[in-house]
């Protein structure tokens, strides 16, 4: 996939759900993976042209595993200008070494969003984009359905009262093949997670669970992804229908 293609749903998420103003500083969660490099290119090449002037800068939680190497993002994101910041916290020890958690993966999100949104406000942003796809919204909503027993997922646009910060997601419309397309024809610098909890969630079972619903059920996935568009979904209301 072209980044041209990807620019033209960025654009239309962009639009349809009106996630930038004018002015606007927005921080991309750079979370080293293919989704939030994917976003970045996006955004990047989106601040050149978009009749909405608005400013970009990147920011990746380190949390303190030894194998991590960010010298090719640090690269990339000085090839195209935009402004780098890399937080250290001991996240890792704390959960893995000091409190040994059987699921990590709750307490680990949370300690890591404390921890982007401090570094988002100390950069002066008021937006923070991150790089949630068309898979994700729909497997968010199939955990919400199995495990809590509602119909809910995320919405395009969130507004955090207590950071005064609102949180966009532009990718949203693009689907993960899509995005691994991209990732493979502009070679990005992808850095895999070492997280020794990665892959082994229950996100990851719901994951393969939407592949195979989707492979025995072709167009299942934009079934469900229409559903939530028109389910009268907190903060879904925005959507001008021309999808």
């Amino acid at each position: 996939m072209k980044l041209q293609q990807v620019l033209s749903y960025v654009r239309k998420a962009v639009d349809d759900y009106h996630m930038i103003e004018e002015g606007d500083k927005i921080a991309i969660g750079i979370s080293s993976g293919k989704d939030s490099l994917t976003l970045l290119y996006a955004f990047n090449s989106l601040r050149r042209f978009y009749p909405k002037r608005f400013d970009i800068c990147a920011i990746t939680v380190d949390l303190g595993f030894d194998n991590l190497n960010l010298d090719k993002i640090k690269q990339l994101c000085e090839s195209l200008g935009v402004e780098y910041t890399i937080v250290k916290t001991d996240i890792a020890k704390i959960i893995f070494e000091d409190r040994k958690e059987s699921n990590p993966c709750s307490l680990c999100a949370k300690m890591r969003k404390g921890a982007l949104n401090e570094a988002i406000k100390a950069a002066g942003c008021n937006k923070v984009a991150y790089a949630h796809h068309k898979d994700d919204v729909v497997e968010t909503m199939l955990m919400s359905l199995i495990y809590e027993g509602r119909f809910h997922t995320f919405s395009p646009v969130t507004y955090l009262d207590r950071m005064e910060l609102t949180v966009i997601r532009p990718l949203m419309y693009m689907n993960e093949s899509d995005i691994i397309g991209f990732i493979n024809t502009y070679k990005a610098p992808v850095v895999k997670s070492p997280c020794p909890a990665d892959g082994h969630t229950k996100r990851e079972y719901i994951k393969s669970l939407l592949r195979r619903l989707n492979k025995e059920n072709p167009g299942v996935k934009e079934r469900m992804f229409t559903a939530i568009q028109n389910g009268n979904l907190k903060g879904w209301e925005g959507y001008l229908g021309s999808h």
